[in-house]
């Protein structure tokens, strides 16, 4: 985390949303971590919020998934890209092997002759603890 803090002009809010980030397990929107750091007692702005993710997302330092109504939500990311299996019911989430995903990524970017390549693979169902709540 303090690599990231480095990187940037360090500030107060700034240091408030990486911590705030580094304490949360699921994924998050923008308003949903707002409205966490204001009621911890945090000072903050939702733009700051908002432009501190915008700035993580470019620094590579979180992942970023697309909710059901097009909403982004955001999870520290504690070391390298990974993939997640997201309960559509409860939103919990858990990081998955994606050895595979990541063969194949660098497969079709070298046949494609294409360089820098990004993906963005997104698997969801539903939680052992919500389909016993649903019996």
């Amino acid at each position: 985390m303090s690599d990231l803090t480095t990187q940037q002009r360090p500030t107060r809010q700034r240091s408030a949303l990486l911590a705030a980030l580094a304490n949360c397990h699921d994924f998050m929107s923008a308003q949903e971590l707002y409205a966490r750091m204001t009621a911890d007692g945090t000072r903050i702005g939702l733009t700051t919020v908002y432009r501190g993710l915008r700035d993580l997302e470019a620094a590579d330092a979180v992942d970023v998934i697309q909710a059901n109504a097009g909403e982004r939500l955001y999870r520290w990311r504690p070391g390298g890209h990974r993939h997640y299996l997201i309960c559509r019911a409860c939103g919990s989430s858990r990081p998955v092997d994606s050895e595979v995903v990541e063969e194949w990524a660098g497969r079709i970017a070298s046949d494609s002759g294409f360089a820098a390549v990004e993906h963005t693979v997104e698997l969801t169902g539903v939680c052992a603890d919500c389909q016993s709540a649903t019996e």
